[in-house]
């Protein structure tokens, strides 16, 4: 039979036993007293008293996501649909904040309800009042006015917004082509206008390539008429001089100088013959015709020798 002693000491054991609990890291437990929040029991060994104090629940400090799926209408009444995915977690361990977390929801269902519900209708409040065409580029300001939107309310409830993300942002199917549909037009127009900038600066460099061409072409010609002036100036003058110094001879020599006028003739019906690029010379051959070509000569030789060219 067993005495009263061990029985009671059995007793004893079992209560301190049942007074001893354990608390998972990364989790607390929240302590009531006959229902009425007592306090915090953090991660470890804890001792509560039996039959008074119970676990109500352990909250999960850790961090928390959830996926979200819903569709927002556009200013222009288009249809978006929207993937996001949201990170949150409990703010920290203090009493208050854990009798937030506790107790401000039934359970975690009826919070995970709350708390998608809250995101879809500030993102759907923010699309109501763009167009289509401008969601896709505003990404992040949806992300940043969720945010300032819903940080007040979580902390209300004793948990704050780690990171929200829009990871896909969608539209109707024949929205989806339109706008294909105007970004290849885009792309088309921005090719033409640069095409069209190529070939007028390719044209523009062509004909300022051809007018320096010009400008050099006619410098150089210049240049080339100015000597070849030079070279007939200089021809005349030496053939004035020789002329002159034959004439003097001729005249020492008591010859008439009108031959030297005939051979200046007959060297130039001469020349005319063998570079000429015509088939026939018409030349006056009578005697009065003769003696008129030889006076002209003698005139434009004595017109020379005044000038000293």
């Amino acid at each position: 039979m067993v005495s009263t002693p061990l029985i009671i000491l059995a007793v004893v054991l079992l209560i301190i036993l049942m007074g001893l609990k354990t608390i998972a890291q990364g989790t607390v437990g929240v302590v009531t007293r006959f229902g009425k929040y007592q306090r915090v029991l953090h991660p470890g060994l804890n001792v509560i008293i039996p039959f008074l104090d119970q676990i109500s629940k352990r909250v999960s400090i850790q961090n928390r996501s959830v996926e979200m799926e819903f569709q927002a209408v556009t200013a222009d009444q288009a249809n978006v649909y929207f993937k996001s995915m949201l990170l949150y977690a409990v703010q920290n361990e203090q009493d208050e904040t854990i009798k937030k977390v506790a107790f401000k929801f039934i359970s975690e269902r009826d919070l995970m309800q709350a708390l998608s519900r809250t995101i879809e209708g500030t993102i759907r409040s923010f699309v109501a009042t763009k167009r289509q065409a401008e969601i896709l580029a505003l990404r992040r300001e949806i992300v940043e006015y969720v945010k300032e939107q819903i940080d007040l309310l979580l902390e209300e409830w004793g948990y704050h917004l780690i990171d929200l993300q829009i990871n896909d942002i969608t539209f109707d199917k024949a929205i989806l082509e339109s706008m294909s549909k105007v970004v290849a037009s885009n792309n088309l127009k921005a090719a033409a206008e640069n095409e069209g900038q190529a070939m007028l600066i390719t044209k523009t460099k062509a004909a300022e390539a051809e007018g320096n061409a010009i400008k050099i072409a006619a410098e150089a010609e210049r240049e080339a008429a100015r000597l070849r002036g030079q070279g007939v100036a200089l021809f005349r003058e030496e053939v004035a001089k020789g002329m002159s110094q034959a004439a003097a001879e001729m005249k020492q020599a008591n010859l008439d100088t009108n031959v030297i006028l005939f051979s200046m003739w007959t060297e130039a019906v001469k020349n005319f013959a063998e570079y000429g690029k015509g088939n026939v010379i018409f030349l006056d051959g009578s005697a009065d015709g003769m003696e008129k070509t030889m006076k002209q000569i003698q005139a434009m030789m004595v017109r020379q020798a005044g000038t000293g060219n």
